[in-house]
Order: structure tokens, then sequence, then C-alpha cells
């Protein structure tokens, strides 16, 4: 999925509060951080874990600019969790982890300011 970076992109057409509801965003402990080097664009793969409810779920992010793979373990980070499942090359990314681009248009991963119990959900 590829989503707009520009600071500069007008505002998306305003939604109703139950379609935002239906967005299910919740928070995650990275487990595991690997290199994706067959990807297309640079990347990691991510094994994130998301508490008992949701469980421990796969995630592609292109955030290798910002970030080295041993400074990702342990780290908190939100991601969507309700998109389906998508192919990038051999790899199923099941969840969307979510960042904010950068001056330089590099990602950077959106985390609570604290850590929260996993699996908590934004309100």
């Amino acid at each position: 999925m590829h989503i707009a970076h520009n600071p500069e992109a007008p505002v998306c057409d305003t939604i109703d509060f139950d379609q935002f509801l239906s967005v299910d965003i919740r928070v995650g402990q990275i487990i595991q951080a690997h290199p994706f080097p067959e990807a297309r664009k640079p990347a990691f793969k991510l094994v994130i874990d998301f508490g008992p409810v949701i469980g421990i779920k796969r995630s592609s992010a292109q955030i290798t600019e910002n970030y080295r793979l041993e400074d990702l373990l342990n780290r908190q980070v939100a991601a969507v969790v309700n998109f389906p499942p998508r192919q990038i090359g051999k790899f199923m990314s099941e969840v969307l982890t979510l960042g904010f681009p950068d001056a330089s248009g590099h990602i950077v991963l959106f985390k609570p300011d604290v850590d929260v119990p996993l699996g908590s959900r934004l309100s």
C-alpha cells in the first residue's frame, strides 16, 4: 500500500466517527527484526507481539534509513491490525506498521511516549 508522504498533500475527505473506529490500530512490541534483501524497496521484516488477543503478527516496514535492526528489538510500535494480509515477494505482511516521513521522506515509526499494555487499542 502506498500512502502519500507529502506534507503539502490536501486533507482527505471527511469521514464519520464509525468509519474511524473500523480501523483497528493497536500497540505491539517488536520481538524480531530481520533484513529483507529481496524487497523491491529497502525494508525490514518485523515480528510484532500484540498480546494474547491478537497474538504475534509479521510486517514489512520500509524503515532502513532511520533504524538499525538491533535498535528495533523490544520497541513498541503502532500498527493497523485489521487490514487483509498483503503478499510482498515471498513474505506475507499481516499488519501495517505506522510511521510518518521525516524531512527527507524516510519513515519514522510511531510509538507511545510511555510503554502501554500490548494490544492496547488507539482511542
